[in-house]
């Protein structure tokens, strides 16, 4: 079975989008509360049905690895709490963003560099594939495509200061985060996290 998929390539963190999508969640709808949620009131806004459910449905699966606890922080606390769980929920959905944290990331950091550098997704993605064979099988398209996205997920979360200098801004866990993921033994992604400190 893959380790690794490459849905994260959807999109970032998208915090406005997941907000509302928690606080949907909350309701418990029904498929077709669902549904009328996403095409008919748009309460993602946007341009087209097939835009919003898409992402719709990646924000879906990312949120469903949180309980409603998860959920409400999500969608009534401050950006900091907001955007770190979402960050966490991302890295639960896609072993590949947590296992970049972990190991690139991380011994950057330890190695007191500055940046991340263009290369190391390259040697990255090759580490997979000793793990996971399809990953070898993964067109250059969709390795650029993840990279950008991770690379912006991170600079959303403000690990990076920006997509473009890819400089690391590594961040304290909010203690409420630490106190969610902890209580719910999440200790890959606290792992994850606490190593990118």
């Amino acid at each position: 079975m893959p380790i690794y998929n490459a849905e994260i390539s959807a999109g970032s963190l998208m915090p406005l989008e997941s907000k509302r999508i928690a606080a949907l969640l909350l309701t418990q709808p029904d498929e077709a509360a669902w549904r009328h949620a996403i095409e008919i009131d748009n309460i993602l806004q946007k341009k087209t049905p097939a835009t919003a459910r898409r992402q719709a449905t990646l924000i879906r699966k990312r949120l469903t690895t949180l309980d409603a606890q998860g959920w409400k922080l999500i969608a009534e606390r401050e950006s900091e709490v907001q955007i770190q769980l979402l960050l966490a929920a991302t890295i639960k959905h896609s072993p590949l963003l947590g296992d970049f944290i972990r190991t690139v990331y991380a011994l950057r950091q330890r190695r007191l560099e500055p940046a991340l550098a263009p290369q190391d997704w390259p040697d990255f993605l090759a580490e997979c594939a000793h793990y996971d064979p399809a990953v070898a099988q993964w067109t250059d398209s969709t390795r650029a495509k993840l990279f950008q996205v991770i690379v912006r997920v991170l600079a959303e979360a403000k690990y990076l200061d920006n997509a473009r200098s890819m400089r690391l801004t590594p961040r304290s866990l909010h203690p409420d985060v630490r106190r969610y993921l902890g209580e719910r033994h999440e200790t890959y992604v606290l792992e994850c996290l606490e190593r990118a400190q």
